[in-house]
């Protein structure tokens, strides 16, 4: 560390230290001593977010929109200026949100058309177009050279065709199985794909009656090939001329632990796939209130918190009772978050003299969704993303318990530490603080960016995400206490000349959320929706001594290649990354700004 980045810090630290005191002796900013946030407006808030007529504030919906206008109109009737996009409030955004079937959507057997959703059916991660060929069945279709010996496509010449697997292994698939990394949907689709397959086809065992159901997730359709899952019933009409059956095929492979394949070229399997991408509009809401200081009202302290929630529920909305649909009304998560900013916005702006930067208030749509809306901002800001000195997130703030507030990412700048513990002196609650930069709410935008940050929660509980999270169990008079520690907060980082350095403070990505044999390229997948027609897009690199930060891979870049194989989205990647081991050195290719580059990477 050079001599003046440690002066910087040793005086950052002195300034954190004196300004509790200020704040005590200040009029109109002592500690929690201001009428201008009440337990009954933040419940009025809450109980107008989180109500059942909201229905769950799912992005794009009019509900969402009602409440977009709700924010809009509470900064409006406070003073607070609009900073969103031309003028307004409001900054729009697409959200991707899934997939569906299209109606020409069809299949058939040497011309014999068969039922969509009763003979067949499409899967998810399916390609697109025009298809018709012969066809080979091969087997589990595995590739296990080097596990097990095992490989499915052994002699087979599979260009152009139709390959026809069976789901799952030979034994039961537990987390243990040897079988494991090979069995899913995907990575089957992907080896065939690799050995020149131009379309696949799933057989269920015997045991496993019934269609896969179609997963309406977000589209990984791009570029792959076809993918189709066919009924028993039909697969063995197809087996039976060639002296096969579902039964008959399952217990060889089982038995032998050896591949079955065999060709049907007496037949021509034709299919049209259409699967048509799911786009909703949400929007950010956001306001400002313009610094007094002439030398720092062009920097910006933001104070954020999602609006949204997830809606009906059900499965791929993040609800823990995926198979319930009811009104999830999220009153704490995060309902309690956005009353916070509209109340802070009020304290702020009637303390607007006291305001030498900036204050940007910020409610993000379409968090529960993977913070697109926060990535969305960070990527589209509608002020100057290098004027923004701080940003401070609020995210279920709404249940304080034991009288302890968490405070996270205090490592993301040495003068959040200090700062916290002076302000902390003279409260009742008591602070936990976590020092992580990385989190799984919105201020993980802006850390991955290099922007200090700090992370306001008041404890998980067990209505999480499920349908009882209800504004009667919010603990108005503890968030009340939360909102004026964060007011102090931010008028500290408001008023200090020197603006907080930023440092890191552990990993720029998520866990892991799947195994991929310990190996990492130690890169940010863009988890919101950025994988193209060429590849997975890159949000960053996570940290400079990992393996993609030494192979000179940057943010912006689209991986589009692993070791020689194709990858299409962030779920082909984890796949890839699974075949892979410890101190192997790879090669891989990106796109960078239309240019593909080959760079090596050591494991």
């Amino acid at each position: 560390m050079n001599e003046k980045k440690k002066t910087l810090i040793a005086m950052a630290v002195l300034v954190a230290l004196g300004y509790g005191l200020f704040l005590k002796n200040s009029t109109g900013l002592s500690v929690g001593n201001s009428s201008d946030i009440t337990e009954e407006e933040i419940l009025e808030h809450i109980i107008f977010l989180s109500e059942d007529n909201m229905k769950g504030r799912y992005p794009g919906t009019r509900e969402s929109r009602d409440v977009i206008s709700y924010i809009a109109n509470e900064w409006r009737s406070v003073g607070v200026k609009p900073a969103g996009d031309n003028g307004s409030y409001v900054q729009p955004f697409d959200i991707a949100d899934g997939v569906e079937i299209g109606k020409e959507t069809s299949f058939s057997i040497d011309g014999a058309e068969l039922i969509l959703g009763v003979d067949f059916t499409p899967l998810a991660f399916s390609g697109n177009g025009d298809f018709s060929s012969k066809a080979l069945f091969a087997g589990y279709g595995f590739n296990m050279d080097k596990e097990k010996k095992w490989n499915d496509y052994d002699g087979l010449d599979v260009s152009g065709k139709w390959v026809i697997v069976m789901r799952g292994g030979p034994e039961q698939i537990h987390p243990h199985s040897i079988y494991a990394s090979h069995a899913s949907l995907n990575q089957k689709m992907m080896v065939a794909r690799d050995f020149g397959a131009s379309g696949i086809i799933f057989v269920s065992q015997e045991s496993d009656a019934g269609l896969v159901a179609f997963g309406h997730s977000t589209s990984q359709s791009k570029g792959s090939i076809p993918a189709i899952h066919l009924s028993n019933e039909m697969a063995n009409q197809l087996f039976r001329p060639h002296g096969h059956s579902i039964a008959s095929i399952q217990e060889k492979m089982d038995t032998s632990l050896k591949s079955v394949q065999f060709e049907m070229n007496n037949l021509e399997l034709s299919a049209h796939i259409d699967l048509k991408e799911k786009t909703i509009r949400g929007g950010n809401v956001v306001g400002m209130i313009r610094g007094r200081d002439r030398d720092l009202r062009d920097e910006y302290i933001v104070l954020g918190a999602h609006f949204d929630h997830l809606g009906m529920g059900g499965h791929h909305t993040g609800s823990r009772k995926k198979d319930t649909t009811a009104v999830h009304n999220g009153a704490d998560d995060n309902a309690s978050g956005t009353a916070g900013i509209l109340e802070l916005s009020q304290k702020l702006f009637a303390h607007r003299n006291k305001l030498k930067r900036s204050v940007l208030f910020i409610a993000f749509d379409a968090e529960e969704k993977g913070l697109l809306g926060s990535k969305h901002f960070i990527e589209n800001p509608t002020v100057s993303k290098e004027n923004i000195v701080a940003m401070l997130n609020l995210d279920m703030v709404g249940r304080l318990d034991d009288s302890t507030l968490n405070v996270g990412a205090i490592g993301t700048s040495p003068f959040f530490e200090p700062l916290i513990d002076s302000l902390a002196n003279d409260i009742e609650m008591a602070i936990g603080k976590s020092f992580s930069g990385y989190g799984p709410s919105d201020h993980a935008s802006f850390y991955v960016n290099d922007i200090p940050v700090l992370f306001f929660f008041s404890g998980f509980h067990h209505q999480y995400h499920l349908p009882e999270d209800d504004w009667t169990l919010i603990n108005a008079k503890g968030e009340k206490d939360i909102l004026n520690f964060v007011y102090d907060v931010s008028i500290a980082l408001n008023r200090v000349s020197e603006r907080p350095l930023f440092t890191e403070a552990g990993p720029k990505e998520p866990p892991k959320r799947r195994r991929t044999g310990g190996v990492t390229l130690g890169i940010i997948p863009a988890y919101g929706g950025g994988s193209s027609d060429e590849g997975m897009a890159i949000d960053g690199v996570s940290t400079k001594d990992g393996p993609a930060g030494k192979a000179g891979m940057k943010k912006g870049d689209v991986l589009i290649e692993i070791n020689g194989k194709k990858l299409l989205n962030i779920h082909e990647y984890m796949g890839r990354m699974g075949e892979l081991k410890k101190g192997q050195k790879i090669t891989v290719k990106v796109l960078r700004h239309g240019k593909t580059l080959t760079l090596d990477v050591q494991l």
